[in-house]
């Protein structure tokens, strides 16, 4: 799995990127239902979407490449089923936003792949045009726009890799790792999103939430200050040379990187007392040159064919009565495992929490690491 720069974007930067762009775009953006094209399809039954998806005939993508969460299956499908071609440009979720702003005019991009911190920003931009597909029902509220604007389709969960030749007794549990002797990598919180959200973890995990980040900054302040966070890079190659003891990251990176490379040699939780759950939204082009393929590919994702994707690519679905394949159900984690699992319920609260988490960072944290 290609670990796109995207997943490692702040949620800090992208309300950076978004007010210079707004500031750039002062007056200019169309403040209208839509654009014709788009408008079109809004009332359309999805017989009629599919048949005109498959006169428009391609769907161009962004930041959906191949290598990222089995994407690959879902558009060779799309074009075996359908006879619709596909492109893409890998690009992070705030590159994404900008892309359909500064394309209107002449746009070539019709769906994208956002965090789902960025979803919302998408919309307060007016780039995105609703659909809510056949499987509305099945979403659960946190994971859409009321209107369809953004769906998430799959989600990760913070969790633990840990080799097992380095450590003898893989952590399960946020109290575990605390009282291990091993090196921890986190990754850089003052600018990875992947890494705040290990921040946020560790919060639930001892009480706090989104709004409150105090208690997985003093969990991590206490193993900066025991020289126990490690400042090497959680990259596969390091996994692969046994230069990363246990690592914090989302659980289709690490069973992605599990299986790599020795599935027997590597131990992925879910920590006990609890983790943050997030995802990754489908977003539309307001200004999509293929509106109805935009659509009928985001219909295709939240199918039970396009889950079953998602998840042979380590990706949990959304939909939780997708039957997966035994052998797709084997590559994840079992379901227990979630159960202390909490989802984001405000970005808006946690967009301005991540704002402070580098300084916090910076003074609490990194002051106490070599």
């Amino acid at each position: 799995m290609k670990l796109s720069f995207r997943k490692y974007l702040s949620v800090g930067m992208v309300l950076c990127l978004g007010v210079m762009l707004l500031a750039a775009c002062a007056g200019a953006q169309d403040q209208s239902s839509g654009s014709e094209a788009a408008a079109e399809t809004e009332q359309l039954t999805l017989e009629q979407i599919e048949a005109n998806a498959k006169k428009e005939g391609t769907v161009v993508s962004v930041g959906m490449p191949d290598t990222w969460a089995n994407w690959k299956d879902t558009w060779d499908q799309l074009n075996t089923k359908y006879g619709i071609s596909h492109t893409d440009t890998d690009m992070s979720s705030a590159e994404e936003i900008a892309k359909f702003e500064a394309e209107k005019e002449k746009p070539t991009a019709d769906i994208g792949d956002v965090g789902s911190a960025f979803a919302p920003v998408a919309l307060e931009q007016g780039v995105t045009q609703p659909y809510k597909t056949s499987y509305w029902d099945e979403i659960p509220d946190w994971a859409k726009d009321k209107d369809g604007h953004w769906i998430i389709g799959y989600t990760g969960t913070i969790s633990f890799l840990t080799n097992k030749n380095k450590v003898q007794n893989p952590p399960q549990s946020w109290e575990d790792m605390k009282n291990g002797n091993y090196k921890i990598i986190v990754g850089d919180v003052t600018k990875a999103a992947q890494a705040q959200m290990a921040v946020l973890a560790a919060a639930i995990a001892y009480g706090g939430d989104e709004s409150n980040i105090e208690p997985g900054i003093a969990y991590f302040e206490e193993l900066a200050k025991q020289g126990r966070l490690s400042n090497a890079e959680g990259s596969r190659a390091n996994i692969e040379k046994g230069e990363v003891e246990v690592m914090i990251a989302w659980d289709f990176n690490n069973l992605n990187d599990r299986d790599a490379i020795n599935k027997d040699q590597f131990d992925v939780v879910i920590p006990a007392e609890g983790s943050v759950m997030s995802g990754y939204a489908t977003i539309i082009n307001k200004w999509a040159p293929h509106p109805n393929a935009a659509k009928l590919a985001r219909e295709y994702i939240l199918s039970d064919e396009g889950q079953i994707n998602l998840a042979k690519g380590y990706a949990r679905p959304i939909r939780d009565n997708v039957q997966l394949p035994e052998d797709v159900a084997a590559k994840l984690l079992p379901v227990d495992e979630y159960k202390n699992v909490k989802p984001i319920n405000d970005y808006k609260v946690w967009e301005e929490t991540a704002k402070t988490l580098p300084q916090l960072w910076q003074e609490r944290v990194l002051v106490h690491m070599n």
